[in-house]
């Protein structure tokens, strides 16, 4: 059976300027966010890749007109009469079940299956059920689907998450939006995400004040006082550390643009630390290298920590630093599955629980390897680009669920990759 893989020649230097596409993680759940909206939504910047077309059929198996034109999608949830998600769809994304929250909020009810998605984790969603319980909602599970109703209607609370999980402060926020009173999200997650997604909700005429601080209040407003809304999604800060860790990688330099650098502090940051030169505007960053990489001592936090996201791209610039660099993931379990693949390439790492001990090599060499996850396989293809000789990679559905045409923005700066079919499905192991 034919599969498509990602070539690289290695051996190249990245340099030149990319624009970044609309937030994959922030785009999701405006898409979710505009059932609250009853009419027609419009988002701009939004990104082309395949989890926004699953979220797309999600809401169209739900009742909704989803219309896309360019990099703006239109959202028409006025005809929504159904709150039931398919299996088929959302066990592909995990992100589907940000449904969840909005459904409840309009309808009182929603039935969503559980989800998927990246295998890189448990990724509970029990502090999503806890939150929602707390305003209201009651759960039970039924043959494979998480079943919500609202016997009493939605009410506000003050809520304490175990841990700012993103994707339980969405859901939650969302839902508190149309709750009788107030309700307060404590140790609420700060990505930028959320605020993109609560100044979208303020558009819709919800009332909610301090997203991007741990505290986030909601007034809920009646459901009739919502309204749909035009929204930008704002840049992708994971693809914009992406090429900028192929510009250290590789020397640079490299610029991307519509990014705010405040979103990536901490790991401009360590850019810095290991060597490379960074400069930055309002919406854009540069980061260039003409010294050999530094080790680093890195570990993964909720923002405005090091991002999970970024961290087998950090990981990658680890296994060419001139000495031993300790990677410590405390996000999610399982993302040192990429480090097995970096090491078919030789690189030098060793894994101590959740520690990586990564001891940097001259040089890496190509092979065929495996995406395990959205941003290892990316990593992947930056790695094939710096290492020598040819690097095919598997699986790259992954890449597709994340990245807006990765293959043809790396061949702008420089990269020598393309996007080919082969009759072997499976990576030679």
């Amino acid at each position: 059976m034919a599969e498509e893989i990602i070539i690289v020649q290695g051996n190249n230097t990245l340099a030149g300027d990319v624009a970044v596409s609309g937030a994959k993680n922030s785009a999701l759940k405006l898409i979710a966010a505009a059932l609250l909206g009853q009419g027609e939504t419009t988002i701009h910047n939004v990104p082309l890749i395949s989890d926004i077309s699953i979220m797309s059929d999600v809401l169209r198996c739900l009742g909704a007109r989803v219309e896309r034109d360019g990099h703006t999608l239109t959202v028409d949830t006025s005809a929504v009469d159904k709150h039931e998600t398919p299996y088929e769809l959302v066990s592909k994304m995990r992100a589907s079940i940000s449904v969840l929250g909005p459904l409840v909020g309009r309808f009182g009810c929603a039935r969503v299956a559980m989800p998927g998605g990246c295998q890189i984790g448990a990724r509970k969603i029990d502090m999503h059920l806890v939150g929602l319980e707390a305003i209201g909602v009651e759960f039970s599970i039924d043959h494979g689907f998480l079943e919500a109703s609202t016997p009493n209607g939605l009410h506000g609370a003050h809520v304490v998450l175990d841990f700012p999980s993103v994707g339980a402060t969405e859901n939650l926020l969302m839902a508190a939006v149309a709750a009788e009173g107030s309700t307060v999200i404590e140790n609420a997650a700060r990505e930028p995400e959320i605020v993109d997604l609560a100044n979208m909700l303020v558009s819709m005429g919800t009332r909610v004040t301090g997203a991007g601080s741990d505290i986030i209040e909601v007034e809920g407003v009646p459901l009739s006082s919502l309204h749909p809304c035009e929204h930008t999604t704002v840049g992708d800060r994971i693809e914009a550390g992406t090429f900028l860790a192929g510009g250290a990688l590789t020397g640079g330099p490299v610029t991307v643009h519509g990014i705010d650098p405040s979103y990536l502090r901490v790991a401009l940051m360590k850019l810095r630390a290991m060597g490379c030169d960074v400069e930055t505007g309002d919406d854009w960053i540069t980061v260039g290298r003409t010294r050999p990489l530094a080790p680093i001592d890195l570990q993964t936090l909720p923002h405005p920590g090091f991002p999970t996201d970024l961290q087998a791209q950090f990981m990658l610039l680890a296994a060419f630093a001139d000495g031993m660099s300790v990677i410590t993931e405390n996000v999610f379990e399982n993302r040192f599955m990429f480090a097995s693949e970096l090491m078919r390439m030789g690189a030098d790492i060793a894994i101590e629980d959740h520690h990586a001990l990564v001891r940097g090599v001259d040089v890496l060499q190509g092979a065929d390897v495996s995406s395990t996850d959205l941003r290892a396989g990316a990593a992947l293809v930056l790695a094939g680009i710096a290492g020598e000789g040819e690097t095919r990679v598997h699986n790259i559905g992954h890449i597709d669920r994340g990245y807006e045409d990765y293959v043809g923005k790396l061949r702008a700066l420089g990269a020598d990759v393309v996007r080919a079919e082969t009759e072997q499905a499976q990576t030679s192991r």
